[in-house]
């Protein structure tokens, strides 16, 4: 902390605009959409509002460039902004600039992360930034031997949460490859699960029997929006016993989002789910959650599913898919290899989902700390 109070003491900064050219280029013109079917597969990035969406022959641009949504991106809070560097194809969902000779485009791109994009925003459900009001944007440019240092130690955190992220995704491949070697041995016996389990259907609740905060006797209410993170709650009052669940128990989501697992959720269920109730002297209840919510099993319970748009998996197509069922013992043997790798690569209290969450917060930390200099009310007041 003294080193960044040394670094930031008495730096003067002037403020500008995005849409000041003799800062800032803007190469909206390169941008060229082109439909799904008519790309050419290549290995040139295809860059979307919110994300790498394809990879092409040809190149819109080359060099490096942050790439702002000018609509459609995935939060207003949290705005899309990316950072593009080599060739790369660019759509028209997005903005595409950069820093000239006094202004570093990776500083700039850092300081970016942390504007509020809504004053600048129009349109309803799809937010649109224009042209005209991104230029309006303010930013800051001190010198660039600051605007450097800034990027070293923020470019630092980055590198850490890429390295944690690579090495995450590398830890779900060796646990789906252990996932499908451990569960489906050739040599287990195929049981339907029929034989292994019964289910309980959930209720649908109307709207105006929802609660909208938690009390006595009141149950969390599971439907498939729980899935998609809504952060709307509802609790149902003294529901029937048949659709409560407990942490340790499984639900399928029969329609909706069909083939989902949830376990660990205490509450009551939505009709477009089950409850697997477990014979638990043939099957142990973690290992059926682990075979049902296997990358394998997805696909049977898709396939099973019938329906059109909205596919529906009916509890008799469920009862007669058949999985792998080996001794108790051997049961509770994968399901002790299967937990360690689940704790590594889901836990947001152990594993590294929780380090990379800690490496982005520190991140954000200094970042703010680092670029939040005096506004353009106090550097006037102080020039006056």
């Amino acid at each position: 902390m003294s080193y960044l109070d040394t670094l930031l003491e008495g730096v003067e900064v002037e403020w500008t605009v995005l849409g000041n050219e003799t800062f800032i280029e803007i190469a909206n013109s390169g941008r060229k959409p082109v439909k799904s079917d008519l790309r050419i597969a290549g290995d040139i990035p295809y860059y979307g509002a919110n994300n790498i969406q394809d990879y092409v022959e040809g190149f819109t641009h080359s060099g490096e460039y942050i790439l702002i949504a000018e609509d459609g991106t995935q939060s207003i809070e949290n705005y899309s902004i990316q950072w593009a560097i080599g060739k790369f194809w660019a759509n028209n969902h997005v903005h595409v600039i950069r820093g000239k000779d006094s202004l570093n485009s990776r500083f700039l791109y850092h300081y970016l992360k942390q504007v509020n994009f809504v004053p600048f925003l129009s349109g309803g459900g799809r937010a649109k930034l224009t042209r005209g009001e991104l230029e309006k944007i303010p930013i800051p440019i001190p010198s660039l031997a600051v605007q450097k240092e800034i990027v070293r130690i923020l470019d630092k955190f980055t590198e850490l949460t890429a390295e944690l992220t690579a090495e995450l995704t590398a830890r779900k491949k060796q646990y789906e490859y252990y996932e499908t070697k451990l569960l489906f041995d050739n040599s287990f016996e195929m049981i339907p699960l029929s034989q292994l389990c019964t289910v309980n259907q959930g209720l649908q609740i109307p709207i105006n029997e929802r609660k909208t905060e938690d009390g006595e006797n009141r149950y969390f209410y599971i439907t498939v929006q729980f899935l998609k993170g809504n952060d709307v709650n509802y609790f149902i009052e003294s529901p029937l016993q048949s659709v409560i669940c407990y942490e340790d128990d499984i639900l399928v989501t029969r329609t909706g989002s069909t083939g989902k697992i949830i376990t660990g959720v205490k509450g009551c269920f939505h009709n477009n789910f089950f409850k697997v109730n477990c014979f638990e002297n043939i099957i142990n209840k973690r290992y059926m959650y682990c075979v049902l919510n296997s990358k394998v099993m997805y696909g049977k319970l898709l396939h099973a599913a019938s329906g059109g748009t909205v596919p529906d998996l009916p509890h008799n197509k469920f009862y007669k898919i058949t999985i792998p069922v080996p001794s108790i013992k051997e049961q509770e043997r994968i399901v002790s290899i299967l937990d360690k790798f689940d704790i590594l690569t889901s836990s947001i209290s152990e594993g590294l989902p929780k380090e990379i969450e800690l490496r982005k917060k520190q991140y954000e930390y200094y970042r703010d700390l680092l670029i939040t200099f005096p506004s353009l009310r106090s550097v006037g007041e102080a020039n006056q």
